[in-house]
């Protein structure tokens, strides 16, 4: 099974989520779709697998009611950075019922930093779905973008000038806002947008 995941994340590394199939994967592991039905039940449960695996590496603090804010944080950035190393695989959180018990683990971790922030239980674990649904929408986003700037010629999808050109090019007397706010609307370095969010939904817990 290791090496099954494996040589299913050394695909995604390569080529992509969208190109990993089941055939693929077969093809990979030198051996036949039915030999592989040995080992996975179908693409959800390699799916499972996959972000199960990525969910191990994830370091989970000791809950610390004083500093949970940066802990729930800190769980968030770990899983944006696991997902950006292969490229939209958070695509397979989506829609995923959580029976892995490593993703069970994350949860886990989730729900007792922000209990011990006093959130409550039931705020806790919808602001938790909410969290995990942002950073995958996130992650896909940045991979999508990324794929399209190097194979499809629209670097320009992630070249803020030309963006802000666009914008400021636009009719005034009909988007008089967005041509005006251009600079703020095409703002951002790395993962300040992201940043943003997370410190937007996270404050949002602390005064529900």
């Amino acid at each position: 099974m290791e090496q099954v995941v494996d040589t299913a994340l050394g695909v995604i590394v390569t080529e992509g989520y969208e190109a990993l199939t089941m055939r693929r994967l077969a093809g990979a592991l030198d051996t036949g779709p039915a030999s592989l039905y040995a080992h996975v039940v179908n693409k959800a449960d390699l799916d499972e697998l996959l972000i199960g695996r990525l969910c191990a590496e994830l370091v989970l603090p000791e809950p610390d009611p004083a500093a949970w804010r940066d802990q729930i944080r800190g769980v968030c950035t770990q899983i944006r950075d696991q997902y950006l190393k292969y490229p939209g695989i958070s695509r397979a959180a989506l829609a995923m019922a959580p029976s892995d018990l490593e993703t069970v683990r994350l949860t886990e971790g989730m729900l007792a930093i922000l209990l011990a922030g006093g959130v409550a239980p039931q705020a806790a674990a919808w602001a938790i779905d909410a969290l995990l649904l942002y950073v995958a929408a996130y992650c896909l986003e940045v991979s999508i973008a990324r794929r399209r700037s190097a194979h499809d010629d629209v670097a320009w999808v992630l070249d803020r000038d030309e963006l802000r050109r666009r914008f400021t090019a636009l009719p005034a007397e009909t988007f008089p806002h967005t041509t005006r706010h251009a600079a703020e609307l095409t703002a951002g370095e790395g993962h300040d947008r992201f940043d943003f969010t997370l410190a937007l939904m996270i404050d949002g817990l602390a005064h529900h």
